[in-house]
């Protein structure tokens, strides 16, 4: 369990995915950069199997925006994307209508 102080530790931002890319090293990730607003972010995510790079293009996306880098499979990520799975898949989280890019998810 998680208290409600560890869970406002994370800073949940809109994003709107910019550029995808096959990752180098991996088959099922894919290198996103995301417009967060201010800044833009590079991310590495395993949708992959779940989403053709056209599907991602202009996606709002809700971001973990504090997440401590990781290098994955050679390539770093700045943070994480949402996503839940079942045995259909992966769906990514998104708001449900346009926002500005950057704003918080509480």
């Amino acid at each position: 369990m998680i208290t409600i102080e560890d869970f406002k530790k994370m800073e949940l931002r809109i994003g709107e995915i910019t550029e995808v890319e096959d990752h180098p090293n991996a088959d099922r990730l894919y290198m996103l950069k995301v417009d967060l607003g201010e800044k833009t972010k590079q991310l590495v995510a395993g949708v992959k199997g779940s989403y053709a790079k056209e599907e991602l293009l202009g996606k709002q996306v809700v971001v973990v925006d504090n997440l401590e880098a990781a290098l994955l499979r050679g390539v770093e990520s700045q943070g994480m994307l949402l996503a839940s799975s079942d045995d259909t898949g992966i769906a990514i989280v998104s708001p449900g209508r346009k926002m500005k890019l950057g704003s918080v998810v509480k």
